[in-house]
């Protein structure tokens, strides 16, 4: 590991100001308002969920101009880790969230306070995960790795102008949609704790099937109790009557703040996938988006490796928005090495299914805190 001396030849930007910004400050969520590309991980809500259910401590910075105002935030939080050691990250179990800033000075000064608080503090290294292809001479002396792309649908103002992809896809999908319906299946907001645990088995079940270890049902919980009471959280289900009950086919998560709404985690039953759950699903979010005034549907990460999984994002007229990683001190490209796909991952993924539920949520709790 390089450690870059480039950043001590400046200091922060003359007129402003670096600090620890703590999770009550109310000027936090006020500046995440005020900025049309905050996404959800921005506000302190989501921090205070990793905090309380993964033990994360906050270590946000924030950036004032000399009246006191707010002009940046640079969301973080220390995670220990037993193969990288203490390090900073923006964020973790997040896909994206990095700085958001005013204008370049404050930007400069947050990139700062993140370095100064490398060098001068026990964190090992700083990561920034952002959907922007680069910030030029902003980020000198960050290392700069290509994430996995996330699939984005522009939304137009008024909800009758939607379209999904061309004229063959958009048919398809509303051909889908009305067979869900004509099948009996709906689709209800989760009300209650009760129907979280009730989805989470579903979920445990489809990261099982992608050789995936599920989070923990603790994290799902306390999301559901910090963000769904301000609206910033909604759980969707599918549901169908059948043999006088009434089964749960499949369930998304989604999370909503400023112009979007990112669909963040999912849960299906396999054998019930020819009711079409997931088509109805995300047309009643998409639908309920527009008409709730957000402008940007996200339908989350997609590589070639699940062409499946990219084929459904893509049939609904997404656009492939590019993501990065930056890290301080400079760090090389991880080469995936073993784990590329191949034969020993194959192996390792067949391993992984056979292993009961209860075993691989376990797995799940571990890795996510400790790796």
């Amino acid at each position: 590991m390089v450690r870059s001396d480039a950043h001590t030849e400046g200091l922060c930007p003359p007129g402003f100001q670096t600090f620890d910004l703590e999770l009550t400050d109310p000027r936090w969520a006020e500046f995440a308002a005020s900025r049309p590309d905050a996404l959800p991980y921005h506000h302190p809500s989501w921090l205070r969920v990793l905090r309380e259910a993964c033990g994360y401590r906050n270590a946000t910075v924030g950036c004032a101009d000399t009246a006191g105002r707010l002009c940046g935030i640079l969301p973080l939080v220390e995670k220990n880790s037993i193969l990288t050691g203490l390090r900073l990250s923006s964020l973790p179990h997040t896909p994206a969230a990095g700085p958001l800033a005013s204008d370049d000075s404050s930007l400069r000064a947050l990139l700062w306070a993140a370095k100064e608080r490398v060098d001068a503090g026990r964190a090992r290294w700083v990561e920034l995960k952002v959907s922007e292809p680069g910030f030029g001479p902003l980020m000198d002396g960050f290392s700069r790795h290509d994430g996995i792309p996330t699939y984005v649908l522009d939304l137009p103002e008024k909800p009758e102008d939607l379209r999904f992809g061309n004229s063959r896809h958009h048919a398809a999908i509303a051909r889908a949609v009305r067979k869900a319906g004509r099948l009996g299946v709906t689709v209800r907001p989760a009300s209650s704790l009760a129907d979280v645990r009730r989805w989470y088995r579903l979920y445990v079940g489809t990261m099982r099937a992608h050789a995936i270890p599920p989070r923990p049902l603790q994290f799902f919980e306390r999301m559901w109790d910090v963000l769904a009471p301000p609206g910033r959280l909604r759980l969707l289900l599918a549901e169908r009557q059948s043999g006088g009950q009434v089964q749960l086919l499949a369930g998304s998560l989604f999370l909503m703040y400023g112009q979007t709404v990112i669909f963040a985690f999912n849960g299906r039953d396999r054998s019930q996938l020819q009711f079409r759950p997931n088509d109805a699903i995300h047309w009643t979010a998409i639908m309920d988006a527009s008409a709730s005034g957000f402008r940007r549907y996200d339908f989350g990460e997609g590589t070639g490796d699940n062409a499946g999984l990219l084929a459904f994002k893509e049939k609904w007229g997404t656009r492939p928005v590019d993501m990065y990683r930056y890290h301080y001190p400079q760090q090389p490209r991880m080469d995936r090495g073993i784990l590329a796909s191949g034969p020993l991952q194959r192996t390792q993924e067949y391993a992984w299914r056979l292993l009961p539920p209860a075993m691989t949520t376990r797995m799940g709790r571990w890795a996510y805190h400790l790796l």
